[in-house]
């Protein structure tokens, strides 16, 4: 009783304060034992940015930032109209800006000799370099430069957030990234990036985060074999036995065990660059790589040290440029269905 009590003064107490404090209101609950005060909702000042307008002028400004964003991002220049920043060549140990693709899935693809490869298409949607940071802001060691892809809309979204895409001239992006470049690798702010960036024939690394599993057991999770299905054994088939710690009585870290599988970030190192088209921006990497269909993942060139390309497009590729490149740009090895299959000699 003297509990009950206690709770009853304490719910009073509560309202009081509830009903004094400005944007919130509380609700009274009689019961059998007197009455009970609770927290209906809390009042926010902040209000959303459709909130007070009609139907037709939300529609009106959903189409106009649309067009609007759509025009900015068919231009192939930077839409900074400042001073071009310099360019400089190729050097041996440059490290280049990477880029931001939507996995669009898999599909098979042929050699000459006639082996079968799994690729993976990569599409890079309105990619665009969103801010450069010099060597040694934020305590880094390399000149940083962010990379945004896939415009989304602008309404939901931040106040800071979207005035670092003003000041790069380029819609909301939907994924930021940050690549670490040489200095002499740099590109202006509100420069496009494009697919042609990469070139058939060499070597990408793909991050992204993997598809998350849940709370998986050993099995499934770290592939163990699991224990017998009979002579004895109850409930331990798909247990992982015994951990082999006695001597020091304690798990050590990093040991296989249950737990959540998934939902972080992987690289895939060292995948072959098979086809790019340059109409649609899509790369045809060698293989899988993490993440689930329609995922954003981050492409850079190869950091092995046997796979590197020499004399890339560098900085990057430029559209509005000297070099003009065809729709399809294929790997020697790989067997375009426009060719003869047959030759008669």
């Amino acid at each position: 009783m003297a509990g009950c009590a206690a709770l009853r003064v304490l719910g009073r107490a509560a309202a009081r304060v509830l009903a004094e404090a400005p944007g919130q209101a509380a609700a009274v609950v009689t019961g059998r034992r007197g009455q009970w005060y609770s927290l209906v909702r809390h009042i926010n000042n902040n209000t959303w940015w459709n909130e007070h307008l009609s139907k037709e002028n939300v529609e009106f400004l959903t189409k106009i930032t649309s067009e609007e964003y759509k025009a900015q991002t068919a231009s192939k220049l930077c839409p900074l109209k400042d001073e071009p920043w310099p360019l400089h060549p190729w050097e041996p140990g440059s490290k280049r800006v990477g880029l931001v693709g939507l996995k669009l899935g898999m599909m098979p693809l042929w050699t000459k000799t006639g082996e079968r490869h799994v690729v993976t298409l990569l599409q890079v949607q309105d990619c665009h370099v969103i801010k450069y940071q010099p060597k040694g802001e934020n305590n880094e060691k390399s000149a940083v430069l962010l990379v945004g892809g896939k415009n989304v809309s602008p309404f939901y979204r931040s106040e800071s957030r979207c005035k670092l895409y003003e000041e790069a001239g380029v819609p909301p992006k939907q994924k930021l990234s940050t690549f670490k470049v040489s200095d002499n690798a740099i590109i202006k702010p509100g420069t496009p990036l494009y697919a042609a960036h990469f070139r058939p024939g060499q070597f990408v690394d793909v991050t992204a985060k993997t598809i998350g599993k849940g709370f998986q057991g050993v099995m499934k999770r770290w592939g163990f074999k699991g224990q017998l299905a009979t002579h004895g054994q109850t409930k331990t088939h798909r247990r992982p036995g015994a951990l082999g710690t006695s001597k020091v009585s304690r798990v050590f870290p990093g040991k296989k065990m249950p737990g959540r599988m998934g939902n972080t970030y992987k690289t895939a190192f060292g995948l072959k660059v098979w086809r790019i088209n340059t109409k649609h921006n899509i790369i045809f990497v060698n293989g899988s790589v993490p993440g689930h269909r329609n995922c954003l993942v981050k492409i850079t060139d190869t950091n092995l040290p046997t796979h590197c390309l020499e004399n890339p497009p560098f900085p990057t590729f430029f559209a509005d440029g000297e070099e003009q490149l065809p729709e399809d740009l294929y790997d020697e090895d790989v067997f375009q269905f426009t060719d003869a299959s047959v030759t008669y000699t």
